[in-house]
């Protein structure tokens, strides 16, 4: 008989994530480079030209920088902080599940702030966590009601909080002194606030402008920077925490390729620049067809948004076959909802023509 895993582990459910299942395209006979991804929250303008040059120089023969020190003063001198502040991950998620590990205790109680990003809810349960939600309404386009969530932080004690901001898939942005005026009151709790798309929302406000010292911010390089196939991301907080986290990180979880495209990411702010002017106003326009077509895109900080379409499953069933990807947001407890992120101007055009048909 083979031995069990943990029983948390048995209880574990597999988590659904936007982008191509390969399995699922294979037996639908489509090939991925005839899909266009809307499912994803990605730069559809691609990575900085300069991502492949330093790519393309990296010795894949040779073990990376095991403390990513190259990349870690870039983020610095781009953040503003000092290197010991910060942690390369191998994406954001690598990071969620490393605060999971180094600071939950069985039965330890946690708060996720709901709907959100289901890796969150399965890294607490993997450490045998008690997870407890504050879940927002449509009635509220999805914004948290803050005085419901103080209440609950005052009634659990949890040991960590998660939450995303600005929202997936809501695209919610949450004020930074609400925030920090629940970390303030809740200095017991480790607040894990994920940025992974602050850099879609404009001019909004960053939470490291009033970072408290239990709190962990995480930034995605896959997102904004069109680095997903690299898998990077990375931590801001106090040493103490990025100590903890790092002990349990297994050795050269960011590899070399990753670490160079980051660097030359960060470098080519014209790039970034250009790209988060051209998604807003395609965001802008995508928004102003989906109404002009009797649709009703709710209000979201970011170039990604839920729309109501009646049964989400359906609605991206259709539209695969017809060569188009949305997220089906049933996974977050919407089945009703399916999630939009912008593309170029001429694929959201046909995004919408499709969606026409299916009224």
């Amino acid at each position: 008989m083979l031995p069990k895993p943990r029983e948390a582990v048995q209880q574990i459910t597999e988590v659904v994530h936007g982008a191509f299942d390969f399995a699922e395209l294979e037996y639908l006979g489509l090939k991925p480079d005839d899909i266009l991804d809307f499912s994803v929250n990605g730069n559809p303008y691609g990575p900085a030209p300069a991502v492949r040059t330093a790519v393309a120089d990296v010795r894949v023969d040779r073990y990376p920088d095991r403390e990513a020190l190259a990349l870690r003063r870039a983020l610095a001198d781009h953040l503003h902080v000092k290197p010991e502040r910060i942690l390369a991950g191998n994406g954001s998620m690598e990071l969620v599940w490393l605060a999971a590990l180094a600071f939950l205790h069985t039965g330890d109680a946690v708060l996720v702030l709901q709907p959100t990003f289901g890796e969150y809810v399965r890294a607490a349960a993997m450490m045998g966590a008690r997870i407890h939600a504050c879940t927002a309404q449509p009635e509220s386009d999805f914004h948290l009601d803050a005085d419901a969530v103080q209440h609950t932080l005052r009634r659990l004690t949890p040991r960590l909080v998660f939450l995303c901001n600005p929202n997936n898939p809501t695209g919610a942005y949450l004020p930074v002194d609400t925030i920090a005026a629940w970390a303030v009151a809740a200095p017991r709790t480790l607040f894990i606030v994920d940025e992974a798309y602050l850099t879609f929302a404009g001019n909004a406000a960053s939470v490291l402008t009033v970072q408290t010292d239990n709190m962990l911010v995480l930034r995605s390089m896959t997102k904004a920077y069109a680095l997903a196939g690299m898998r990077l991301g990375y931590a801001v907080g106090h040493p103490d925490l990025l100590s903890a986290l790092h002990k349990v990180c297994p050795p050269w979880s960011v590899n070399a390729l990753a670490q160079a495209a980051g660097i030359a990411a960060l470098n080519d702010t014209g790039h970034l620049a250009q790209s988060l002017r051209d998604i807003a106003q395609a965001k802008r326009d995508l928004v102003q067809h989906l109404q002009a077509a009797g649709y009703h895109p709710l209000p979201s900080a970011t170039h990604f948004f839920l729309l109501q379409v009646g049964n989400a499953a359906t609605c991206r069933k259709t539209l695969l076959q017809r060569g188009l990807l949305v997220r089906d947001c049933t996974s977050f407890g919407l089945p009703a909802y399916i999630r939009i992120a912008t593309r170029r101007p001429p694929e959201n055009r046909r995004l919408v023509h499709a969606l026409e048909t299916l009224r």
